[in-house]
């Protein structure tokens, strides 16, 4: 993988506990991958006592989303290993991630993985998992949710949007899928040195469904239109909205398994399971309930404020004077947007469990 400059990494999501408040997409598309989680505790190895059980949850951003897959792993492991063995829960995520908000959740919120059980150790570490985050054979379970679509960069420019998969621009997209293919490869080695022998891994990330779609279209519409709206309306520069891209990529079926089809393994890892489906909108659930256009449209955009709002804010100019500004304005004209035509965003999903070799 090609190291890039910080400016052309992802921005952070918003802070403040933001993402914690707006993250239900997440949460529901979360749900069916859990069980996953919970098989994988059943069957990894352990490392034998008194060492630590260590699970790391990658890309963890503000922790909410990550408190019931982790606990009902924890709950797993408790019973094999016994109520006294050490657990050590590592949260990764990138340096300027909202930490603070993540360690105030594992405090205070009722379903922490905390509460009562003195021998979970909870930390966190501030880096790429596009880089080793821990030592070698030191990982007993990973769990990574809505976070390896994330590219390490941008890797173009793209000049009639600000999602590769709604671009008409063909060198553009190409560059896209190839970053994000290097980036999986690359993603996977760091996974394969930090796993122990017998450790396991499992997945949940945005894909393209099996007609190549990646959805959320109506949103990445409205998202987009923001931003011209706020060009004609002087706020931005051409030049600042040329520069935003949201640097996310849906990846097939075979884009996932393409690193193990020579020979079934990769980097001492196997691919035991992966299943591309659709996630729950639950925001157009409650919708078809009250009927609220306003709401459905608010929820939707506050998704979008928290997720990649900030993203879009770091091409600014003077970033640091009017991000904030640029934000407000952007969820109020994605609200104007969504609000004239309701309808289901298609929320294509892959989860999958990786195992590592125990020789």
């Amino acid at each position: 993988m090609t190291e890039s400059s910080e400016a052309n990494r992802p921005a952070p999501m918003e802070g403040h506990g933001a993402y914690n408040r707006s993250s239900r997409v997440q949460a529901a598309g979360s749900s069916p991958a859990v069980p996953l989680l919970e098989r994988a505790a059943r069957e990894v190895a352990l490392p034998l006592s008194p060492e630590p059980v260590v699970i790391v949850d990658y890309g963890s951003s503000a922790g909410r989303n990550s408190l019931l897959p982790l606990g009902v792993a924890i709950s797993v492991l408790r019973d094999r290993a016994g109520a006294d063995r050490a657990v050590s829960v590592v949260h990764t995520d990138l340096p300027d991630n909202d930490f603070t908000a993540l360690f105030q959740i594992l405090a205070s919120d009722p379903d922490s993985y905390v509460h009562d059980d003195p021998a979970i150790f909870p930390c966190a570490v501030g880096r790429s998992f596009y880089d080793q985050i821990l030592p070698s054979s030191s990982v007993t379970l990973g769990w990574s949710s809505w976070a390896v679509q994330w590219l390490s960069r941008v890797p173009a420019l793209i000049p009639d949007q600000v999602q590769v998969a709604y671009s008409q621009d063909a060198g553009v997209r190409s560059a896209f899928y190839e970053q994000a293919a290097d980036d999986w490869r690359c993603f996977l080695v760091h996974r394969a040195a930090e796993l122990r022998p017998g450790g396991r891994l499992v997945v949940l990330s945005m894909a393209l469904d099996d007609h190549g779609d990646f959805g959320y279209k109506p949103c990445v519409v409205a998202i987009y239109g923001a931003v011209l709206d706020l060009v004609d309306e002087g706020f931005i520069t051409n030049d600042e909205a040329r520069r935003m891209v949201i640097p996310t990529v849906g990846r097939s079926r075979q884009d996932f398994t393409a690193p193990f089809a020579e020979t079934g393994s990769f980097a001492g890892l196997t691919l035991e399971d992966i299943d591309i489906f659709c996630g729950e909108d639950s925001i157009w659930t409650e919708f078809q309930g009250h009927g609220d256009a306003e709401q459905y449209a608010a929820r939707w955009a506050a998704f979008s404020r928290a997720s990649v709002c900030p993203t879009l804010a770091a091409s600014l100019d003077d970033k640091a004077v009017r991000s904030a500004e640029f934000i407000d304005r952007m969820e109020a004209r994605m609200i104007a947007r969504l609000k004239v035509a309701p309808e289901p965003m298609l929320i294509p999903l892959a989860k999958m469990v990786l195992v590592k070799g125990s020789s």
